[in-house]
């Protein structure tokens, strides 16, 4: 490291690795977000590595295992360190893939073991006093009810939402066209009252905002541009303080994402079977929904202690 504190320029063998690797993420249509983690998360090993010695085609599953403990050791937790390994894993592969390598080294580095966590569920009262508080008042009012509307109607994630454009919502057959994770589309039911805060939103509220640049994004800041994921965020948050300021139940905490839970929940207990809420939710294999059993079992065993005379 220089004087001023700049690191060196990487050796020229991580730079070709490192550019190889984001090819290959675009080769294999990764999302952006996920490509440019995956390229943060290699750079910094990459640094690691070289800091100490070690080109790409050296890198041992003993280094690796050593990296991972480093991790922990500045702070770093089981899901972050898991993120990065699987980063890893993804960068020798396209390494051995293309022949500069002979076997994987990041293969036989396990993931920490992360706490099992059940995700935040809200009650379906909670959902109706969060929704329900909404006016339809302001375009921005029309706009956060008509997208949070859907969030719960429909179990999209806050990438999902932004992602849709005016064409992509159906309205004679009440369904929305999702383009999910990995470039995946699927069509998903669209609820009543969720159609018609869209069907408002359309109508009264997205006119106000448009700029009139063409844009086709179904969900507008107050600029007139697409709405961003933390924008999804910061207005849930927003919402879910006044509705507890206004006597409703305290949501502190509350993310889009505990919308999409809610939604799989509440289909599970309203009778729903796990292959048809996989479909609903975009998920690749069943074992990522059956997540939502656990949330089920949970439930269940708190009615039980609470009811039962032995429990």
């Amino acid at each position: 490291m220089d004087p001023e504190g700049t690191p060196p320029p990487l050796p020229p063998a991580w730079r070709d690795a490192l550019t190889l690797f984001d090819r290959d993420l675009r080769t294999r249509a990764a999302a952006e977000r996920t490509r440019r983690a995956y390229g943060v998360d290699a750079g910094q090993f990459a640094r690691w590595a070289a800091d100490s010695g070690i080109g790409p085609g050296g890198v041992t599953t003993r280094q690796l295992r050593r990296y991972a403990a480093v991790l922990s050791e500045r702070g770093a937790q089981p899901p972050t360190v898991a993120r990065k390994l699987a980063a890893l894993r993804q960068l020798f592969r396209s390494l051995r893939e293309h022949g500069h390598l002979e076997a994987n080294p990041a293969d036989l580095v396990p993931a920490p073991k992360q706490p099992k966590r059940l995700p935040r569920v809200l009650k379906a009262d909670e959902v109706a006093a969060l929704l329900d508080r909404i006016p339809a008042t302001t375009p921005l009012d029309l706009r956060d009810r008509a997208l949070l509307e859907l969030a719960y109607a429909s179990g999209l994630r806050a990438e999902e939402l932004c992602s849709l454009d005016l064409d992509s919502v159906d309205p004679d057959s009440e369904e929305v066209r999702v383009e999910g994770k990995g470039d995946k589309t699927r069509v998903v039911p669209v609820g009543e009252h969720a159609m018609a805060a869209i069907g408002r939103w359309t109508a009264r509220g997205r006119p106000a905002l448009a700029a009139g640049d063409g844009e086709r994004a179904l969900f507008l800041t107050k600029s007139g541009k697409r709405l961003s994921t933390s924008d999804v965020r910061r207005r849930l948050r927003a919402w879910a303080q006044k509705a507890a300021a206004a006597g409703g139940p305290p949501l502190q905490g509350v993310h889009p994402h505990a919308l999409r839970h809610s939604f799989a929940t509440h289909l599970l207990d309203g009778g729903a079977d796990l292959r048809s809420i996989q479909e609903l939710l975009g998920h690749a294999t069943i074992s990522t929904t059956q997540i939502y059993t656990r949330v089920e079992s949970a439930r269940l065993k708190a009615v039980y202690r609470d009811a039962h005379p032995r429990a």
